[in-house]
């Protein structure tokens, strides 16, 4: 089945609803392992540090984020590993995903309406035209 299962999320509900269905992929196989991968928008991110007390505050608002999704990881007793990424999430998660040669990429959607995702585009749509690998958007 799947062994590397690459979950991007940001604490929204859509990517517990993500985390939610790749765990039920986890749990097809003893050896997955699922990647929680949370990346910080660049722009955002230089504001986060100059708003931020101290590095270790900083990591703390990012693990905050993505506690719920955590906690449900370590509940349902799956392989997972969590790594923090800086820049443009859209052209991140892409580079990461094909870098690390994942079997799976799990996302969330963003529920955007239609004229916004006809404007702007979605992140998980342009994510799904450009990783290497399968991908599965959760709605």
């Amino acid at each position: 089945m799947y062994e590397h299962i690459l979950l991007a999320a940001d604490g929204s509900e859509n990517s517990i609803r993500a985390a939610n269905e790749a765990i039920k992929l986890a749990k097809c196989s003893p050896d997955s392992m699922i990647e929680l991968v949370m990346v910080t928008d660049f722009d955002k991110s230089k504001q986060d540090i100059l708003h931020s007390q101290s590095a270790e505050s900083l990591i703390l608002e990012r693990r905050r984020k993505i506690f719920h999704i955590e906690q449900l990881l370590k509940s349902q007793q799956v392989n997972y590993k969590v790594t923090f990424l800086k820049g443009t999430p859209g052209p991140e998660i892409i580079r990461y995903t094909n870098e690390q040669k994942a079997d799976l990429l799990v996302i969330g959607s963003r529920g955007l309406n239609g004229l916004q995702e006809m404007v702007l585009g979605s992140v998980s749509h342009k994510v799904m035209k450009h990783v290497q690998c399968p991908a599965l958007i959760v709605k």
